[in-house]
């Protein structure tokens, strides 16, 4: 009898490890940027399609059990025909819905999918911009590898896959690291990983209120901080989202990734930086979290010499734009209570050409919490990271329920960099996550440490926190790198030697006698055929 083939599992990276392959053998399939934006479009399609599907056939339930009649021509005129269907569903036009495009035979795949487009930017202002008309016909992919990719993608059920935290971001970080391992965090290509995301989430809790991304990427920090929400609260529509991204590509990704969730959205009116074209000028939020590019150049230009947002500081360098995102966030936050974590590389913790700016938000009480990341928890770079915690408020009051104390001129440095037990599977290069327990126990850290109870000038573990007044900083010449300030303790002094010496000498003593065994036994051996040793 014949043995029964093993069923292959699907998973994720399987179909999109096969789309990568169809991409890279097919003609005319572009630049990475250009296979990226095609997938993900397609990926956009899909999802959309599925949640229409998913949506109709939930409101048909719904008014059955209403006692209504969902195919009656007045019911559905009454509720079918809405730009919005439940749980924030996009009502799509016939050409654009999924069943429409996966049964177009394949000579006609590249059309079908551009009139998708076309159908969803004329019927839908709030999808229109997430995607770029045009895009398949352009690349005019051959009959048979349009629709090899469409099969493929047509497995990318939402039902499957919809745990994912951000399956939009989760396919953009795949390609990157499959089709441009060599890109770095200047050029824009840069994911934030969802631990990271989660563990930023999680000490600022930003429950309710606005949120804004002063370089929002594909909008990850808005998704994964809006999972937090729900798990937290219940509902997203407590927090109204807002940012801003400088690359056209990347500016469509978010609305689409955005869209995609329901997730009510301000992006601006268009792509631009927001050093040179602030979106948002003006406006103050009660969050904000981001991941700006790191160590930027070309980010200055002269009308900037004299701009507010550095007025009460020094102009940040040219050469880096670290300290710009720094005071951008600060002008962009609420004066009362606003709270930001953000990323930044540790170099900007103690650059001898910011200090003067470093020094006037340590003497101003705005900086709260610094925390050293470990080395690996990024794909696309091995470069150290540290989240700094900016709040506008350390004098104390009730916040999400808690009491906190007054933590004026006091601030919590975390060192994290040991926390690297946890490998990620299936990745060429050492990487490491946050698990959700390490998360929890770095936030209660912070919270313990904010909490009324607690003795700041007490309130450390060696080698891991430690809260430090600003006179110490200030003696340690304004810097903010943790271990100057963490105590670490040096191991070697816990040996007790004389223990260590006497067992080093039976060690010793035991190899030697075996030696001695090895050599008998030799002399032995080649006595026996004629053979001395000396």
């Amino acid at each position: 009898m014949a043995k029964k083939k093993a069923e292959k599992v699907i998973n994720l990276d399987n179909i999109l490890f096969n789309c990568r392959d169809i991409l890279r053998a097919a003609r005319n399939s572009g630049s990475f940027f250009e296979k990226r934006d095609m997938m993900l479009t397609l990926v956009f399609l899909r999802f959309i399609g599925e949640k229409y599907e998913e949506g109709i056939e939930k409101l048909r339930q719904k008014l059955t059990a209403e006692g209504l009649d969902p195919d009656d021509e007045n019911i559905r005129a009454a509720f079918f025909e809405d730009p919005t269907l439940t749980g924030g569903t996009y009502n799509l036009p016939p050409d654009a819905r999924w069943s429409k495009i996966i049964n177009t035979p394949a000579p006609g795949l590249n059309v079908a999918l551009d009139t998708a487009l076309h159908s969803i930017a004329t019927s839908s202002k709030q999808l229109k911009g997430c995607f770029v008309e045009g895009t398949f016909m352009t690349r005019a992919l051959a009959a048979n590898d349009i629709k090899k990719l469409v099969d493929e993608i047509n497995k990318i059920s939402h039902k499957a896959f919809g745990e994912e935290k951000d399956l939009i971001g989760r396919v953009y970080e795949y390609f990157l690291k499959e089709f441009a391992v060599n890109a770095t965090k200047e050029e824009g290509e840069y994911y934030t990983p969802h631990d990271v995301v989660q563990l930023i989430a999680t000490m600022i809790e930003p429950y309710d209120g606005t949120l804004y991304d002063p370089c929002c990427g594909s909008g990850g920090m808005f998704i994964q901080s809006a999972d937090l929400v729900k798990s937290k609260q219940g509902n997203i529509d407590r927090i109204s989202v807002y940012g801003q991204e400088k690359d056209a590509a990347t500016y469509r990704l978010a609305k689409m990734n955005l869209a995609l969730r329901g997730i009510s959205h301000n992006l601006g009116e268009t792509y631009d930086s927001s050093f040179t074209n602030d979106q948002h000028k003006g406006l103050h939020f009660n969050y904000i979290m981001a991941n700006p590019p790191f160590n930027l150049k070309g980010w200055y230009d002269d009308n900037l010499k004299t701009d507010a947002r550095w007025a009460d500081y020094v102009t940040p360098p040219d050469s880096n734009a670290n300290y710009a995102w720094i005071l951008h966030m600060l002008s962009h936050l609420r004066p009362e209570n606003g709270v930001a974590g953000f990323l930044l590389a540790n170099g900007a913790l103690n650059d001898s050409d910011t200090v003067e700016i470093r020094r006037r938000l340590i003497q101003n009480d705005k900086v709260e919490a610094i925390v050293v990341l470990p080395r690996e928890l990024f794909i696309t770079t091995d470069i150290s990271v540290t989240l700094w915690i900016l709040n506008q408020n350390k004098k104390g009051g009730k916040y999400h329920g808690r009491t906190l104390r007054n933590r004026e001129n006091e601030i919590l440095f975390m060192d994290l960099r040991t926390w690297t037990e946890n490998p990620v599977k299936n990745e060429n290069k050492k990487k490491v996550r946050l698990t959700t327990e390490q998360i929890e126990k770095a936030a209660e850290i912070y919270h313990k440490w904010q909490s009324e109870g607690t003795n700041g000038k007490k309130y450390e573990v060696p080698e891991l926190y430690r809260s430090v007044g600003i006179a110490e900083i200030e003696e340690k010449g304004w810097a903010l790198t943790p271990s100057k300030y963490i105590e670490f303790v040096d191991h070697d002094l816990d040996i007790d030697y004389k223990k260590e010496m006497a067992r080093i000498q039976a060690e010793m003593k035991d190899i030697v006698k075996q030696e001695k065994k090895s050599q008998q036994m030799l002399e032995e051996a080649f006595k026996g055929i004629g053979y001395g040793i000396d």
